[in-house]
């Protein structure tokens, strides 16, 4: 790996951000640093953690206003403002408009641009680290944002049928809904009954906060899964979530949310910088500023 250049004074300088809550253990900004300067750019990335403000997502259009004022380069958008950012920006590309919800914002020229990134990291990621899975029936568990991104992700890669569940059913039954629109209606349906549905699926994908540092746990029993069955994190800090490893443990085939969390990253630096990042580069320094 060659190593990073020296900056000078006359480097292109950008400035990028993340919002969200419980984001102190996010390797985002080193891996945007170092791949800015490969690339000969001066990257600073700043976490803007609602957690550590005292705020929540209401909060968004002041910090949204104040990042224009500092002359931020861009943002990158996490729980819980994947959804509630929507209407505070100016143009939406499609597949974000598709999914209804954003994790990557570019500022430019007074104009608040979203893009959502997900969705190909979770499919890069996923294709990456287990190309030859089964998908004729996946059950996804959770609706929110990232939930949003990822049954955009499996419809999109081909999934025979996917079936939906979160406690909130209301949030769930409006995810599906959305999909049936977009997609054949037969392909996606919500569940309030996951241990019946997961009995019979070839995988199942995690796309709730269950698991980072700051909420522990793991979002199902354990006692549910099963060797047939393949299981893919989305959370990534931990890389070694309780869910993987349970699952590890009952025979499942495992991805971790590393992938997604790299390959999002990987899509987010060309929106942000015009250049083209290494994927297997910035996995490397993810890898290498992960905790134990």
């Amino acid at each position: 790996m060659p190593p990073a250049p020296s900056f000078s004074a006359d480097r292109p300088r950008i400035l990028l951000g993340l919002i969200g809550a419980g984001i102190q253990a996010s390797r985002t900004p080193r891996i945007h640093q170092r791949e800015a300067a490969v690339h000969g750019l001066h990257c600073e990335y700043r976490l803007i953690d609602l957690d550590t403000l005292g705020v929540n997502a209401d909060a968004l259009p002041r910090l949204l206003e104040d990042a224009e004022r500092e002359g931020f380069t861009g943002l990158n958008i996490t729980h819980p403002c994947k959804q509630s950012i929507l209407p505070l920006l100016n143009e939406i590309s499609t597949d974000a408009a598709a999914i209804g919800a954003v994790n990557t914002v570019l500022l430019r020229d007074g104009k608040r641009i979203g893009h959502n990134t997900d969705w190909t990291g979770f499919r890069e990621g996923f294709l990456s680290a287990m190309p030859n899975a089964p998908l004729s029936h996946v059950v996804q568990l959770g609706a929110g944002g990232a939930g949003a991104a990822t049954a955009y992700a499996l419809l999109r890669m081909g999934v025979g049928h996917l079936t939906v569940f979160d406690p909130d059913n209301t949030r769930c039954t409006s995810l599906v809904d959305h999909y049936r629109a977009a997609f054949d209606p037969n392909r996606i349906s919500s569940t309030t009954r996951i241990d019946s549905s997961l009995a019979h699926a070839d995988g199942l994908v995690h796309a709730t906060p269950t698991g980072m540092r700051s909420h522990p746990g793991s979002p199902l029993p354990a006692s549910l899964l099963h060797p047939g069955l393949w299981v893919a994190e989305i959370v990534y800090f931990p890389l070694e979530t309780e869910l993987l490893r349970a699952a590890r443990a009952a025979g499942c085939r495992t991805v971790d949310g590393g992938g997604m969390a790299v390959h999002q990253a990987v899509e987010a630096f060309r929106l942000f910088t015009g250049f083209e990042a290494d994927p297997e580069r910035m996995r490397e320094h993810f890898i290498a500023h992960s905790p134990a």
